[in-house]
């Protein structure tokens, strides 16, 4: 494992390009196989708050659902800074080392699909794995950009 987390910080993602559209609400996928170790909230349809109106794309996506796992929208900074450096936030972005792909870089990315079949282009699916990841290793977006750069990782 730390193999691979290091081969990762030599050889960030590379970034194709990333869907535009944002719908007005986000729909949190439904789970479609076994559940991760956490709990995690039920699928709905997450309007877009107020606060989120700064950001635009995958980002607004994330900001509306970081309260679905208990986060604040003042844990939009750390999020952004993270999967900024991470992939650029584009839902296709492969580690070419590692193999660790989408917005939050999961390794492997097939881990995503606890979350939905279409992990591998569907941003909003991506989102709901990486919050969920970080509420259960870090506490907290805020926690897990503490991490990455202290270690150049998460």
């Amino acid at each position: 494992d730390r193999t691979e987390r290091a081969a990762r910080r030599a050889n960030r993602a590379t970034v194709a390009p990333s869907p535009t559209a944002v719908p007005p609400s986000v729909a949190a996928p439904a789970p479609t196989t076994a559940p991760p170790a956490s709990p995690r909230p039920p699928a709905t349809t997450v309007p877009v708050p107020a606060s989120c109106a700064g950001y635009s794309g995958n980002r607004r996506t994330g900001c509306a659902l970081l309260g679905n796992f208990g986060f604040g929208v003042s844990q939009m900074s750390a999020l952004d800074q993270l999967w900024t450096h991470e992939s650029g936030w584009n839902p296709r972005a492969t580690n070419p080392s590692s193999g660790a792909y989408g917005i939050p870089q999961a390794l492997p990315g097939s881990k995503m699909s606890v979350f939905g079949a279409d992990w591998r282009t569907n941003p909003a699916t991506q989102i709901t794995w990486g919050l969920s990841y970080i509420k259960q290793r870090y506490g907290s977006p805020a926690s897990a950009w503490a991490y990455w750069l202290a270690h150049g990782w998460y």
